[in-house]
C-alpha cells in the first residue's frame, strides 16, 4: 500500500464502515439500456360510404393495407423483445461466471489449521471465487505484528483478538456492515457481554466464535477425603471449607492447600481473580483508592496471610499444584481445564460457577476471543460474509464437533440459542450458566498483548507484592491507581 493510501486508512473514523469499492460492469443487467415499449399503433377511424345493395362499392383496400402494417410492427416488436431478453440472460450468467477472484488471509491463534479447514472448504465450495488461507500465529508479540503489518498493507483480512483489545485496535479494525449483519441481528444472536465489549458508537467491530469466563475447579477426591459433599455457592462457604481441605506438617509447612489465592509469583490468573473480587465487591478498576477496592484486596490476601496461611509462595505454580493434587480448589478460565486433564487424565475434578458474595447475584469475569476484519482489507464485505457463515448454527456445532477430535471439548457457543446444548456439559455448563452475568476488565492474564492488560497487571503485581512486604492495602492500591490511570490515558479510555 502506498503512503497516501496508508494515511487515508489511518485518518478514517471507526464509526463509519469502510467498504470495498465495487467496479461497475457496463454489461451487467442493471446497466444495460432499457428499450422503451413502442406506443400502441392505432388506425384512425375513416368515414366510408355505406355499401348499398347491388352497389359496386366495397371496403376500401387501404384498411387491409394498414392491418398488414400493424401485424408487421407487432412481429418486429416481438423479435426485438426476444433478442433483448436473450441478451439480458447472457449478461446475467456471464457476470455470475466471471465473479472476481478473492483471496482472504485469516490469522488465527490457538486453533490449528485442521480445525478450521473443513469449514473453509465448505465455504469455498459454496463460493468458488473465494480462497481463504488460515495461518496460525504465535501469541508472542502478536498484537504488535498485527498493528505494524496492517499499517503497511501487509496484514491479514481476518484476525483474532481478545475481548479487551478493541481500544488498542481502533485504527485497524473495521465495523460490521449493516448489509451483512444489522445491530438488531447481532443483539439477538449474542450475549450482553458481546454487545458491551464490541460496540463503539452504533457499530459492532467483531464476531465472536466463543464465550468464556472464570470458573471454580475442585478436586472431588480431596473433597471426599475431607468429608465435604456440599456444592460451593458462596465465598462464605469457601471460607468455611478451606481449613478442612488444608493439610500441614508438624512444622506448619503446607502439604495440601484448600484454595490457591492471595499471591502473585505462583498464582496463575492472579489478576483475573482480583478483578473478579473487585466486581463482586462493587469496586471499579478506574478507582482503586475506593474502600470497595481495598476490601477486595483484603479478601484476596486473607487466605495467604499468617497465621492461617492456606496458600503461600512456597507452593508450586497453582496449575501444577492442582495437577499434583496439592491444592483442592483453583479459579481459572475454562480453557485451563484442557491443560489440566491433558497432564493428568485420571484427575477427578469438577467444575462449578465462581463463588458469589452472599445475598448477591452471580457474576464472573469474561475472557474470550473475537474474529475481526481489517479496515485495510480490500475485500471487507467478503471477509465479513465468511465470518457470518462461521456463526451459523450448523457451522458452530460442526466446529465444536471437529475440535473434540483434537481435545477434550470445543469452544463454548457464543449464540444464546445454543446455550442448552452445553448447559449440562460437565466442563462448560458453568460457563453457560454465568454467560448472562459477565463483566469485562483489562486484567486478563495470558493475552500476551504487551499493552492494556499486561501494563495494568504489572501495576497490580507490584501493589500486591508490596503488601506481602508490609505496605498497607490503601497505600499499595493508591500507587497502582496512578499507574492504571496512565495506561487508560494512553489508550484513550474514559
Amino acid at each position: 500500500m502506498d503512503d497516501n493510501n496508508q494515511k487515508k486508512g489511518e485518518n478514517q473514523s471507526p464509526g463509519k464502515p469502510i467498504l470495498e469499492t465495487v467496479t461497475v460492469d457496463e454489461n451487467s443487467p442493471e446497466n444495460l439500456p432499457i428499450e422503451e415499449t413502442p406506443e400502441e399503433i392505432s388506425t384512425p377511424a375513416v368515414d366510408y360510404p355505406r355499401e348499398e345493395t347491388g352497389s359496386l362499392y366495397a371496403t376500401p383496400p387501404v384498411f387491409r393495407e394498414n392491418r398488414k402494417k400493424y401485424l408487421l410492427v407487432a412481429a418486429l416488436g416481438s423479435l426485438l423483445f426476444f433478442v433483448f431478453f436473450v441478451l439480458i440472460l447472457n449478461a446475467f450468467f456471464s457476470s455470475r461466471g466471471s465473479a472476481k477472484e478473492v483471496k482472504l488471509v485469516y490469522w488465527g491463534l490457538w486453533d490449528q489449521r485442521e480445525i478450521f479447514q473443513p469449514l473453509i472448504d465448505d465455504y469455498q465450495r459454496r463460493y468458488p471465487h473465494v480462497k481463504i488461507e488460515y495461518i496460525r500465529m504465535s501469541p508472542e508479540n502478536y498484537r504488535e505484528k498485527l498493528l505494524a503489518r496492517s499499517r503497511l498493507g501487509q496484514g491479514p483480512d481476518i484476525f483474532r483478538f481478545h475481548n479487551t483489545w478493541l481500544p488498542q485496535l481502533r485504527e485497524i479494525v473495521a465495523p460490521i456492515p449493516e448489509e451483512i449483519m444489522s445491530s438488531q441481528e447481532f443483539e439477538k444472536i449474542f450475549y450482553p457481554i458481546h454487545q458491551k465489549d464490541l460496540k463503539i458508537d452504533k457499530y459492532y467491530y467483531g464476531i465472536p466464535l466463543m464465550i468464556d469466563s472464570l470458573v471454580l475447579v475442585y478436586n472431588q477426591d480431596l473433597f471426599k477425603k475431607a468429608g465435604i459433599n456440599s456444592e460451593i455457592l458462596t465465598w462464605e462457604e469457601v471460607t468455611n471449607i478451606v481449613p478442612k481441605l488444608t493439610v500441614k506438617d508438624p512444622q506448619n509447612n503446607l502439604i495440601t492447600s484448600g484454595l490457591a489465592i492471595g499471591t502473585v509469583s505462583n498464582l496463575e490468573h492472579f489478576s483475573d481473580i482480583f478483578g473478579l473480587l473487585l466486581v463482586q465487591n462493587g469496586a471499579s478498576i478506574t478507582d482503586l483508592t475506593s474502600s470497595e477496592a481495598v476490601g477486595a484486596l483484603e479478601v484476596f490476601r486473607r487466605f495467604a496471610e499468617p497465621p492461617n496461611e492456606f496458600w503461600n509462595e512456597k507452593m508450586p505454580n497453582s496449575i501444577n499444584a492442582f495437577i499434583q493434587e496439592k491444592v483442592a480448589m483453583i479459579i481459572v478460565p475454562s480453557w485451563q481445564i484442557l491443560a489440566i486433564k491433558a497432564a493428568n487424565p485420571d484427575l477427578n475434578l469438577k467444575v462449578t460457577t465462581v463463588p458469589r458474595v452472599p445475598g448477591s447475584d452471580l457474576v464472573s469475569l469474561a475472557t474470550y476471543w473475537v474474529e475481526g476484519v481489517s479496515r485495510y482489507s480490500k475485500d471487507q464485505v467478503e471477509a465479513w460474509r465468511f465470518l457470518k457463515f462461521l456463526i451459523e448454527k450448523e457451522n458452530l456445532t460442526k466446529l465444536y464437533e471437529i475440535t473434540t477430535r483434537y481435545r477434550l471439548f470445543g469452544l463454548p457457543y457464543p449464540r444464546v440459542d445454543l446455550r442448552d446444548l452445553l448447559v449440562q456439559n460437565q466442563y462448560l455448563g458453568p460457563v453457560m450458566k454465568q454467560a448472562d452475568n459477565l463483566v469485562s476488565l483489562p486484567l486478563i492474564s495470558q493475552t500476551f498483548d504487551n499493552g492494556l492488560n499486561d501494563k495494568i497487571i504489572s501495576y497490580l503485581e507490584n501493589a500486591i507484592n508490596s503488601t506481602i512486604q508490609g505496605v498497607s492495602y490503601e497505600e499499595a492500591l493508591r500507587t497502582a491507581d496512578q499507574g492504571v490511570k496512565q495506561v487508560f490515558e494512553k489508550y484513550n479510555i474514559n
